[in-house]
């Protein structure tokens, strides 16, 4: 399989609907795709997708060790709902003691390196053995979350060697709560304190109405400094267009 060849002419993908880029996936990647959720709103979204539309997609979830207890019995009434599995990948236990006694158990706080070794920890290395069995992986990216993901492709290659998809690409977040609300979909709840991404309990706050999704993710840093590594290569987020990757905005 060429993945270059998938993901050519990506303008053909923005005028699929969200399920419509599901079905091309499991059809054109029959078993090497992989569903990578967070369980945020998005995420509840596109599961809910792949359920009603019977398709054969796995989905994983990263554990970092310090996420919010919803999140936790998210996982749960998740599975509970939609009767299947949500794999669960953890960070190395020996990584974690090492990291910690080195640096401290709040690392993240010290400075941008140190958090960014954090996340390589706790969610990138994780995410590499989950991905290993495939050649794409489905996200719930979306281009109005935050300033650096303004050109997230709906399909693309992940510069990795594997092509991600990004069915929600150009939803709004009024279409995600709309189609959540329409479908009674289990979210956690909370998105209704304010909190409009959510990662680990530490670096996570609610935001104030009008701030942008992302800003209570690490909110000590500047905004361009706000991802943990999962969407980019070398630095850069993978965009789409003659120009992806020159920059990261």
């Amino acid at each position: 399989m060429d993945i270059n060849d998938l993901a050519a002419n990506p303008i053909r993908f923005e005028s699929m609907r969200p399920e419509e880029v599901l079905m091309w996936t499991c059809a054109a990647l029959p078993g090497k795709a992989v569903f990578a959720s967070s369980l945020g709103a998005e995420d509840q979204v596109i599961l809910d997708m792949i359920s009603r539309l019977g398709l054969d997609l796995p989905v994983f979830t990263l554990d970092t060790g310090r996420l919010f207890r919803e999140t936790y019995e998210l996982i749960e009434t998740t599975q509970r709902r939609y009767g299947r599995p949500i794999k669960v990948f953890f960070p190395k236990a020996a990584a974690v003691e090492e990291m910690v006694e080195e640096h401290g158990v709040n690392l993240f706080r010290k400075s941008i390196d140190q958090r960014h070794h954090c996340c390589q920890v706790r969610k990138l290395e994780p995410l590499a053995r989950a991905l290993a069995p495939y050649d794409a992986w489905v996200c719930g990216l979306r281009r109005d979350q935050a300033e650096s993901r303004t050109d997230v492709p709906v399909v693309g290659p992940d510069g990795k060697g594997r092509l991600k998809i990004n069915p929600l690409a150009n939803w709004t977040q009024e279409q995600v709560w709309a189609y959540i609300r329409a479908n009674d979909v289990p979210y956690n709840p909370l998105h209704d304190q304010g909190f409009l991404s959510i990662g680990c309990a530490c670096c996570t706050r609610a935001v104030a109405p009008g701030e942008p999704a992302r800003a209570g993710r690490w909110w000590w840093e500047v905004d361009e400094h706000k991802e943990c590594g999962l969407h980019f290569v070398d630095g850069k987020l993978v965009r789409r267009g003659p120009s992806a990757g020159d920059s990261e905005r």
